[in-house]
């Protein structure tokens, strides 16, 4: 017994609904559409919406620099900056440091190798600071790795200082090959 498939019939008062307006955002690669206030800082946009929760909240003026995150390239505030002020920019957090194939920046790498991570609230912005660093300075100096802004209360400085010259050679051998 065939079933029969009974088509809707067209009452006329059919209307489409516009497409959401929002801000157009990059965030590691991917697109997303905010559509809700356009004030509200990355951070919570990053945190809250699309729970990437690497990027700490430092305070609220992003001191110590735990809430940074890759503009365009620059160390930003994520709590400083709203995301109406982010459209058709790239946006890179702690989380997208990473490959396509999942493998850790040689960055990541040089934090893990030199035991630089601490308690490791304040990694992720020692991470973006250093790759904002490292994409100025391909060999920084000691001057140039403590003009940056952050913080970090287990004393780990040291041995941030030790990653980051880690990855300017790795980063600088891997150019050559």
């Amino acid at each position: 017994m065939a079933q029969d498939h009974a088509v809707p019939a067209h009452s006329g008062d059919i209307t489409p609904v516009p497409a959401r307006s929002g801000i157009d955002l990059q965030i590691n690669g991917e697109h997303y559409l905010h559509t809700g206030d356009p004030q509200m800082p990355l951070l919570w946009y990053l945190r809250d919406v699309l729970r990437l929760d690497g990027t700490k909240y430092g305070g609220e003026h992003g001191e110590g620099g735990a809430d940074l995150v890759l503009v365009n390239g620059k160390a930003t505030s994520a709590i400083g900056v709203p995301v109406s002020k982010l459209s058709g920019k790239q946006i890179v957090t702690v989380e997208g440091l990473v490959d396509a194939k999942g493998n850790l920046h040689p960055l990541q790498q040089a934090f893990i190798d030199e035991d630089a991570i601490g308690c490791g609230y304040c990694t992720p912005g020692w991470l973006i600071a250093s790759m904002d660093l490292l994409n100025r300075h391909k060999d920084p100096a000691d001057s140039d790795i403590d003009t940056l802004p952050n913080l970090c209360r287990c004393g780990c400085q040291t041995r941030v200082r030790a990653a980051i010259k880690r990855a300017a050679a790795t980063m600088k051998q891997g150019s050559k090959a």
